[in-house]
């Protein structure tokens, strides 16, 4: 690798990314106003994902909670990959398939988000926990990359990045999840 490798990854990343908010800015923008509504409605977000994708369900989960760029009043936001114990036993116990469709049972309430992140759409415990959340009344937001596997048909709203190479979709996602939080923050402050 030398200097001009790295240009041309931080070249293809940008250029992806452009391509992606001008083609999805509308989507992100409903989104991100539907998930807004139903917290300020008394709901919350069950966001999970496996590896890096639990990073960024992590990551959105903090920014809702705590804050984004203004102050205000917490919103409920669960990362259902953050609590070793029960991702362990539920492991350990039922089986991996099930760690987030046993907490989707658990918290999940009509009224509610479920945010499900994976680079594949082919995650079998996300797969699980969409399903979840369909069977209990949840909004579902599927983020996801080349054509969103089988999350996509499970899914109320589809955030797809049009790419197969894992590093770059996560490098969109990051920036999808600031998006989101901006627009659910910017409601909430009105």
């Amino acid at each position: 690798m030398d200097a001009d490798d790295i240009r041309r990854i931080v070249a293809e990343s940008v250029g992806l990314k452009e391509r992606f908010f001008a083609e999805s800015a509308p989507l992100l923008l409903e989104v991100g106003r539907r998930m807004a509504e139903r917290l300020l409605s008394g709901g919350r977000v069950l966001a999970f994902g496996n590896g890096g994708s639990a990073a960024d369900a992590q990551h959105f989960a903090a920014e809702l909670v705590g804050r984004f760029r203004a102050e205000r009043p917490g919103l409920s936001a669960i990362a259902l990959a953050t609590d070793p114990a029960v991702v362990t036993a539920v492991g350990n116990d039922i089986g991996f398939d099930a760690v987030f469709r046993r907490q989707v049972e658990a918290h999940g309430r009509p009224g509610d988000v479920a945010l499900a992140i994976s680079t594949s759409g082919r995650s079998p415990n996300v797969i699980a926990g969409l399903r979840a959340a369909r069977a209990r009344g949840l909004l579902s937001v599927g983020l996801t990359g080349n054509g969103g596997g089988e999350v996509a048909g499970l899914v109320d709203h589809l955030i797809d990045v049009p790419h197969r190479d894992t590093q770059r979709i996560q490098e969109v996602h990051a920036m999808v999840v600031h998006v989101l939080c901006e627009v659910v923050e910017e409601a909430a402050t009105r």
